[in-house]
């Protein structure tokens, strides 16, 4: 089947709600609507898929597919499988949300965690430079915002347990 018949294949009903679900997540999370729409693709087929499946059946560039599709991989939302006689490489979406989140997590919220700890690092010495009377304010601002680093650090590990710990299915 080329190209042009395949992408005339529309997106059942079911498939566009799933995928739409799917777009929302990716955008509350801040990720590019693409991420959303091939998780979604991935999670409904019953059946591995390869890059270009994903952009035929999506309608979208083959960049975003690409861009997409490592974005999924590097969080551990999506898995490759082998496809014997195939040289392409297949994904199929992975449906333990305590690994989907726990990648996304060490991936895309920890590395925030840790640079806002060298960040409030850097503005206490930036704090020395001001005079006395502003001094007091700013420390107890800057003590204020150690504490939601401190508290965003031992409450993400809570979260994840907690996601972990319902039924994965």
């Amino acid at each position: 089947m080329n190209d042009n018949i395949q992408s005339r294949q529309l997106l059942s009903e079911l498939e566009g709600e799933v995928i739409a679900l799917f777009v929302r997540m990716a955008d509350v999370l801040n990720l590019p609507r693409s991420v959303g729409e091939i998780y979604g693709i991935l999670f409904i087929s019953s059946h591995p898929l390869c890059l270009d499946d994903c952009r035929i059946r999506l309608n979208i560039s083959k960049g975003s597919t690409s861009q997409g599709l490592k974005i999924l991989r590097s969080f551990g939302a999506i898995r490759t499988v082998y496809i014997p006689g195939d040289r392409k490489d297949y994904y199929v979406a992975e449906s333990s949300l305590r690994k989907i989140a726990s990648g996304f997590a060490s991936e895309q919220i920890q590395p925030h965690v840790a640079s806002g700890h060298e960040r409030l690092e850097r503005i206490r010495d930036l704090l020395d430079q001001h005079d006395d009377e502003q001094k007091k304010e700013l420390s107890e601002k800057i003590d204020l915002l150690e504490n939601w680093q401190r508290r965003a650090g031992k409450t993400l590990p809570l979260i994840l347990k907690l996601i972990g710990s319902g039924r994965d299915g």
